[in-house]
């Protein structure tokens, strides 16, 4: 399609592609998106919209010393000002300022209702008041002093800065998190003191690499404390590379209670994982028996942490414990690690660690220049504005003679005495007292003083090697001010390959599976010794009685084929009528249980398909991952056995029977198999597996086991017919 000639002056049709249209107005969306809005700037680690808080309670005077306002008079001014935006958005990004477990240097001091590490979000913004911190007066500190650039705000009635003049490197001490369109950033706060440390170390050692800087700075120091468990190695490689992440858990401790009971503390929660819904996930965990290991845990919190985790019992170990809820609760998070930032040209880059110092220390040097040069001006016109009143002392009688006497006085000084209009004006104005001796002498020393300080400021912004002293005096001072003890701990990496798997840890007790015909499953203490005793729903009975351990895999074979897993310590408790098979696993209407086992490692069952089919299965290739099952068998599924013995028994919906060895099976991890007996019409009605030396037994029409002494005679070839069995026998079981 042919591109045509924008419309005239006043037109409002475009004849363009389509294409060509939502590329170029999407491309627009994205790059005010990351550049607006998602990324920070590397050189004081502000989004818009925190740059414009903190520089309009700037405007507003709310430093430290002065008095909180209302938090609602500071969203209005923003936006009103400069971010012509929501207010909830604009008061939201007030209010993690403000949070000190969210921020590691907060930058608003606010008072009144700001949240909680529960979840819990803040009052209303007219309830709440705030000002600014002195870390965030650092930040401002020489914004009123042609520090860095201005530009105009978003209709043109007043000025806003580009960036803060930032006193300390903000971007890693209080981190940043936030996505645009194909691109994201989440930095980690760290610690102030290392990263001044490490600054320290690139102004002696420019060349210094990065696992240099790292000594200086191990890794995060989040708010909320906790212990990073991420390797050296792999620390080092995402302050390298600028990506990666880092693995945080929670701290705890194990208190002793006596007699052998004791409990786990809590103390510190992973950064940005609220207490609350902590709390409600390991409930849910012991209710739906996916930590065997909790007992039961409760929330003791005050102003500090403190979070309580009892165990199943005493006999298993605090570390056993905490591992496995690490594994399952956000007890221990990862925290990615995408250094995506603008750079000084607004360019979005990923950088690493010695990058955005470097970014810093840059920024840092071109804020002295530029104060020092704002200083210098006003120096030189105070000088000047002195080196008039100097002459003015040297020649008292004559200037007063001239201001009384001439009609024009001002063009008499400046020719008599060679002054600028400046200076001539700044004399007239001067008042009478101002000439007494001793303010001759103030102004000596005044002029003397600005005269010391020109010099040095001269010489400042003429040598790159003082201006990186006076940096490092300045990041000096910044670190006196802010120092705080590292809060979290840097420990050793944790070899999560090895962990072993929570059911490993769960206690191993006796139990007995009871599964009702209607489905009905739950679990005993002990071994049942009576079966006719346990109760079961009205118009309900036994259908399995299965002796097991909570440890253990339970086998459900179903008669569609499939063969479901059940962990035994989930099962609901005996004393009741359990609960619904159908629930825990994905069981289809119409196919019915045809047995449940205890499963044993690395032992073997015969499936066999009411046609006649049958194979040995490995146990373990039975296990199942899903609801769903694993699906063992093609064909209705008749029985699962265990093989306990070294021979098959088979009987045939037409009373014949066949007796053959069983390593006449196949042995495979799913299929139809093979005949297993032949038979004219109707197929296998039971089979079962039996020791030549002890021989078969059967179940007559009383229920009762008879011996089978004569059962060679029935001994036969695998897809045999077989013969006709003893009188009464219809069933093995």
């Amino acid at each position: 399609m042919t591109i045509h000639a924008p419309p005239p002056e006043g037109g409002r049709i475009i004849d363009e592609p389509m294409e060509t249209a939502l590329s170029r107005r999407y491309l627009a969306y994205a790059l005010s998106t990351i550049t607006n809005r998602a990324l920070p700037d590397v050189r004081d680690g502000f989004k818009p919209v925190h740059r414009r808080i903190l520089y309009a309670m700037h405007q507003m005077r709310l430093n430290p010393q002065a008095a909180a306002r209302k938090c609602a008079k500071v969203v209005g001014e923003v936006m009103g000002g400069y971010h012509p935006h929501g207010d909830a958005s604009i008061y939201e990004a007030l209010v993690r300022l403000a949070q000190d477990f969210a921020q590691r240097y907060p930058l608003v001091d606010g008072q009144g209702n700001f949240g909680n590490i529960d979840g819990d979000s803040a009052a209303a913004m007219r309830y709440t008041e705030c000002k600014l911190t002195p870390a965030a007066v650092l930040l401002l500190d020489g914004i009123d002093q042609d520090a860095v650039d201005f530009r105009p705000t978003y209709d043109d009635q007043d000025e806003e800065p580009i960036v803060l003049p930032a006193g300390f490197p903000n971007l890693l001490a209080n981190g940043s998190s936030g996505i645009a369109v194909g691109m994201a950033t989440s930095i980690p706060p760290h610690n102030v003191g290392e990263l001044i440390d490490a600054c320290q170390l690139l102004l002696e050692r420019p060349d210094a690499t990065t696992e240099d800087l790292v000594q200086h700075v191990p890794g995060p120091d989040f708010p909320t404390g906790g212990v990073a468990v991420e390797g050296h190695a792999s620390i080092l490689d995402a302050y390298e590379t600028g990506r990666g992440g880092v693995r945080l858990r929670a701290r705890w401790e194990a208190e002793d209670l006596g007699r052998g009971v004791w409990r786990i503390i809590v103390t510190e929660m992973p950064y940005q994982v609220q207490k609350s819904r902590l709390i409600e996930a390991l409930a849910d965990l012991i209710e739906h028996k996916k930590a065997p290991l909790l007992g039961d845990v409760r929330d003791e919190s005050a102003e500090d942490i403190r979070l309580i985790l009892e165990p199943k019992n005493r006999t298993i170990e605090p570390e056993m414990l905490m591992e496995s809820l690490f594994k399952l609760s956000d007890l221990e998070v990862r925290f990615p690690i995408n250094m995506n930032v603008l750079d000084a040209s607004g360019t979005p880059r990923v950088m690493g660690l010695k990058d955005c110092l470097r970014a810093f220390l840059d920024h840092r040097r071109e804020v002295l220049n530029r104060r020092s040069q704002w200083r210098i001006e006003r120096v030189e016109k105070r000088l000047h504005l002195l080196e008039g009143l100097r002459i003015v002392f040297l020649n008292l009688d004559e200037v007063i003679r001239i201001v009384r006497e001439e009609e024009q006085p001002k063009a008499v000084l400046i020719a008599r005495f060679g002054l600028t209009e400046v200076q001539a004006d700044f004399i007239l104005d001067t008042r009478l007292r101002q000439l007494a001796r001793l303010e001759e002498m103030t102004i000596e020393k005044e002029f003397n003083a600005l005269s010391e300080e020109l010099a040095n400021l001269k010489a400042l912004t003429s040598s790159e090697g003082k201006q990186w002293k006076a940096i490092s005096k300045e990041l000096e001072a910044v670190r006196k001010a802010l120092i705080s003890p590292r809060r979290t701990t840097i420990a050793e990496a944790v070899d999560t390959s090895a962990f072993v798997a929570p059911e490993a840890f769960i206690p191993r007790e006796a139990i007995t599976v009871i599964l009702s015909e209607r489905g009905w499953i739950r679990a005993a203490k002990g071994k049942v010794e009576d079966p006719s005793e346990l109760k079961f729903k009205e118009g309900d009975q036994l259908a399995y009685l299965v002796p097991a351990y909570t440890t253990d895999k339970l086998l459900v074979a179903a008669s569609d084929g499939r063969i479901f897993t059940i962990g035994a310590d989930k099962l609901a408790s005996g004393r009741g009528h359990g609960e619904p098979l159908r629930l825990m696993i994905d069981l289809d209407e119409k196919a019915e249980i045809i047995n449940v086992l205890a499963h044993q490692p690395g032992g073997k069952l015969l499936i066999a398909s009411k046609a006649g089919y049958g194979f040995i299965a490995p146990e373990d290739d039975t296990l199942a991952q899903k609801r769903g099952g694993k699906q063992v068998l093609n064909g209705e599924m008749l029985a699962v056995l265990r093989v306990t013995g070294d021979h098959v028994a088979t009987i045939g919906e037409n009373i014949k029977t066949l007796i053959f060895p069983l390593a006449e099976l196949p042995e495979m991890g799913r299929g139809k198999g093979v005949k297993l007996q032949s038979f004219k019409q109707g197929g296998l009605a039971d089979i079962a597996v039996f020791n030549a030396e002890n021989g078969p037994e059967w179940a007559d029409g009383g229920g009762r086991r008879r011996n089978w002494p004569d059962w060679k005679d029935w001994l036969g070839k695998r897809a045999g017919s077989g013969r006709q069995g003893p009188r009464g026998l219809r069933k093995f079981r």
